[in-house]
């Protein structure tokens, strides 16, 4: 099913409704082949940070009309994605929503307050006909005594609206910096636990990449012995409890520390979208790790979306001059347009794996024997 387009005639400005529309068939070509691998017995599972949506306290300028049809152009292509940055204003998330149609359903998590927290959100957006929400969410917070980090020693930027209090210092005995959250689907006959999360970035070295490393390792750690404890003495591992971990983790490379924390305790980044496979990826933020006991499961495909293939192209600098705020800094006209274009569509590309849910014949060749 397509978006819906029809708010397209309600542009102010017919110039940019007539340029949304004209991007909008060329994306719509470059992303046929991903859409085309939306299909019954598979899943395409994505997470996307979406920079700053709607909180427009970072952000320079506000989005333009047409930039919301090219996010929900993206997000189309999926059947269940992780947003990470989704502010505590929902006005830019709601008109995504709206222009991706009555086919989507979400979940939202409340806002993690405190410094470290930053005014955001997880969302979780998703199809009702492929995927069905197994009535079970919520944040996670770490056995009683663990910490992450004993004393707030590094902070990131305080963005607090003005005239908000100021945060309570230090943040002692602190778990996560935005708190993880999970939510049990099921897509066709694949159950599993999926949790997003934004980690802690700090610094480059020192205390605060310690901060980091110690939030990915403390989470792997956390599901991996959950897990091990629900599926102890199932004799059956269909009937397992299956996890996958995604979103921003942050990962400086596959070679650093950050992601050997991440696939420890038998927590794996499927082939199709490590660095070996998908050589096409210039940052590794953004992950996707499983820990799934059913052995039926696959994934089959993965990769990443290029944001910028179509629109907001290096050969709009002079089209969007007028758009550029003074604020934006760079020392071209071309470095200020890329940086000011983060904030119309993110600085993260979507990364998305294909997973197999129809274990039908699997199923029936159990019986027939």
């Amino acid at each position: 099913m397509s978006n819906f387009y029809t708010d397209l005639r309600r542009f102010k400005d017919p110039v940019m409704a007539q340029r949304c529309a004209q991007r909008l068939l060329k994306m719509r070509t470059t992303l046929a082949p991903l859409r085309a691998k939306r299909r019954d017995g598979t899943l395409m599972l994505a997470t996307w940070n979406i920079r700053d949506f709607g909180s427009g306290r970072l952000n320079p300028s506000p989005r333009l009309p047409e930039t919301f049809f090219y996010l929900a152009e993206v997000a189309a292509c999926f059947d269940l994605i992780a947003m990470q940055e989704v502010n505590r204003n929902l006005g830019d998330f709601l008109k995504l929503v709206d222009i991706l149609g009555p086919g989507w359903d979400y979940l939202l998590t409340d806002v993690t307050e405190g410094t470290s927290g930053n005014g955001e959100r997880m969302a979780f957006l998703y199809r009702t006909d492929k995927v069905r929400f197994r009535k079970i969410a919520g944040e996670i917070v770490l056995p009683k005594g663990v910490t992450v980090v004993p004393t707030d020693t590094v902070k990131p930027p305080i963005t607090a609206e003005p005239g908000d209090p100021a945060p309570a210092e230090p943040e002692t005995g602190q778990q996560f910096a935005r708190t993880p959250f999970l939510v049990a689907f099921q897509s066709g006959w694949f159950h599993f636990n999926l949790c997003t999360v934004h980690l802690y970035y700090g610094t480059e070295t020192g205390p605060g990449l310690q901060r980091r490393i110690a939030e990915i390792r403390s989470l792997v750690q956390f599901f991996a012995s959950r897990q091990d404890k629900e599926n102890a003495g199932k004799g059956n591992p269909q009937q397992a409890e299956n996890y996958i971990l995604l979103g921003d983790f942050n990962v400086v490379s596959p070679q650093h520390e950050t992601m050997a924390a991440l696939v420890d305790k038998g927590f794996t980044v499927p082939e199709q979208i490590d660095a070996e496979h998908l050589k096409t990826r210039n940052h590794f933020y953004d992950q996707i790790a499983v820990r799934v006991r059913d052995p039926r499961f696959a994934t089959v495909d993965g990769g990443v979306v290029d944001l910028y293939a179509d629109v907001f192209t290096d050969d709009d600098v002079a089209l969007y001059a007028d758009q550029v705020p003074d604020a934006v800094v760079g020392k071209t006209p071309l470095d200020r347009f890329r940086t000011w274009r983060t904030w119309q569509m993110s600085d993260h590309n979507p990364l998305w794996v294909q997973i197999k849910t129809d274990f039908s014949d699997s199923y029936l060749e159990q019986i027939g024997h």
